[in-house]
């Protein structure tokens, strides 16, 4: 296991489409059920009434209360990947609880290839700022799998939930199967490529609702009902649940790292947006005034997400064979559980997006009552109240100031846990978000 983590695995960017097939093969190999192309996502079951004591029993008998009028709703959420990604974590504790409260709820998955996933990855970074638009033919390859999802869907949704750019176009294509369409975005559309932007707007503008996490990535010319709601967390799945400092420092040491030492962490995909790079920069200026510390970053790799690879590599490349800074990703296995060790372990927890569109590893690293340092960027703000609950910044060198502001003063770091976890329990759990589900679906009911 040491020896993975001190010299990571580094694949060369043409190995980056077998890994892409490998990772749609463990999918389904993992319990993916596959309905023609569309794959059917098998949930596990999750009852409302243990949220009580979290949450507090108003909010749950407000969510019984809302459910009530829409027992048997058939519900379905259609997203581009069953894993690897925050879309994908969200879902798998929703979709449960909306059952629990009486919906008919479902989650399937769309089909696409290679060439599909590499186009939607290009949409990504456009609609986020990145200058090239999409080529003619990778516009044409994200419509072409649109069509293909749209024929394989089956009919009969009472509200049919789509999220993401990936499978956007499908409610302009079958509109007649399902009569309340909403499309949910989880990017941050606030400075898009315009030509980008252009190009896919016709296929949101008319979708009847919209949910967008801040107002400011609401594109202009959005037609229909826009709903501004913040995702959320599961305080009861395994990657954050309540840890003893005995079980996160076992787990850490597993993977190399020295316990006795100060534990600086990131944890979120390999992506240029992430800026992992700024943070190793951050990382090495901090080591020069605290000398001793480690740096985990620690992430997954998605089957939507071909580019992954390639950063990863970059990554490493970066790290240049530091034997304090460790790399890893659930090719390293690490899963949930190892995520919440190292979340629980650390001292300095940080999020340096360049772009976020929200962060869902931000109030994840919150909830373990740990300091934390974000970017002054996109939905961060939302959770983080500067100075109070954490840090926000804007450069490699005033996250290095931060980093070392707290590791020189336990108590500080310990008032701003405190103060940061109580903010996420108020704003950013799951039954809050389930809530918010239903007064959208409520507020604008199926026609016959």
């Amino acid at each position: 296991m040491e020896a993975a983590v001190e010299h990571p695995i580094s694949l060369a960017p043409t190995a980056v489409c077998q890994i892409s097939r490998i990772l749609t093969v463990l999918a389904r190999v993992a319990g993916i059920v596959a309905t023609n192309m569309l794959q059917t996502v098998p949930l596990g079951t999750k009852q409302l009434a243990d949220y009580a004591s979290i949450v507090g029993r108003d909010l749950i008998d407000e969510i019984h209360a809302l459910a009530k009028p829409m027992e048997g709703r058939k519900v379905l959420h259609l997203s581009a990947t069953a894993y690897g990604g925050g879309v994908a974590e969200i879902l798998y504790t929703l979709l449960p609880l909306m059952r629990d409260v009486g919906l008919d709820a479902e989650w399937q998955v769309i089909y696409g290839q290679d060439e599909f996933f590499s186009a939607t990855k290009q949409m990504h970074n456009s609609l986020q700022g990145a200058p090239d638009d999409l080529t003619p033919q990778q516009w044409t390859d994200w419509m072409h799998y649109n069509e293909l999802n749209a024929k394989e869907l089956s009919g009969g949704w009472d509200t049919c939930i789509v999220h993401d750019p990936q499978p956007a176009a499908i409610m302009n294509l079958v509109p007649q199967k399902a009569s309340q369409w909403v499309w949910r975005c989880h990017i941050d559309l606030s400075t898009p490529n315009p030509d980008t932007i252009r190009q896919l707007l016709p296929h949101i503008a008319d979708y009847p609702q919209s949910v967008f996490h801040m107002q400011q990535y609401v594109p202009v010319g959005m037609k229909g009902t826009v709903n501004i709601v913040p995702p959320a967390i599961d305080p009861l799945a395994p990657k954050n649940m309540a840890f003893s400092p005995d079980e996160a420092t076992y787990i850490c040491h597993q993977f190399g790292i020295d316990v006795e030492r100060p534990l600086v962490c990131q944890v979120s995909r390999f992506d240029p947006w992430k800026d992992p790079l700024g943070v190793i920069d951050s990382f090495r200026l901090a080591r020069e005034e605290v000398p001793g510390i480690q740096l985990a970053l620690v992430g997954s790799m998605a089957s939507d997400d071909p580019e992954g690879w390639e950063f990863f590599n970059a990554t490493v490349e970066h790290a240049a064979g530091d034997p304090d800074i460790h790399i890893l990703n659930n090719f390293n296995n690490v899963g949930a559980i190892e995520v919440n060790a190292f979340q629980s372990h650390s001292d300095v927890l940080i999020q340096k997006s360049t772009r976020e569109g929200f962060g869902l590893t931000v109030s994840e690293a919150i909830w373990k009552s740990r300091p934390f340092i974000g970017g002054n960027v996109g939905g961060i703000p939302l959770q983080v109240e500067d100075g109070v609950s954490g840090y926000l910044v804007d450069s490699a060198e005033t996250c290095a100031q931060r980093t070392v502001e707290i590791l020189r003063d336990p108590e500080l770091g310990a008032k701003l846990g405190k103060a940061g976890k109580e903010h996420v329990r108020k704003h950013f759990l799951t039954p809050r978000l389930l809530r918010d589900w239903l007064k959208i679906m409520a507020e604008a009911p199926p026609t016959t």
